[in-house]
């Protein structure tokens, strides 16, 4: 299992996009979400999370996600993105 060795950030605070930062936690994954669109798609998007998480390969990861209507694929490739950074010494 990959770790994150540092908070890392991916993403912006605008319109159809997400800001993701991962930090560090000792074991499993957190996602604490805040969306516009939370009552209707808000258990989709952090299991959505939690699953590209898990794919990559990571564990000890909480995500922390403000999300603006962004689609999943963005939210993937924001998500990754931070993971990479986070990863890197």
């Amino acid at each position: 299992m990959a770790k994150l060795v540092k908070a890392a950030t991916a993403g912006f605070d605008e319109k159809n996009d997400v800001l993701v930062t991962v930090e560090p936690i000792a074991s499993g994954v957190e996602v604490d979400l805040t969306s516009k669109v939370m009552h209707q798609y808000g258990k989709h998007i952090e299991e959505f999370i939690k699953k590209v998480v898990a794919d990559a390969g990571f564990d000890g990861v909480k995500v922390i996600a403000q999300d603006k209507n962004a689609w999943d694929y963005t939210i993937k490739a924001r998500v990754l993105g931070a993971l990479e950074r986070g990863s890197k010494a």
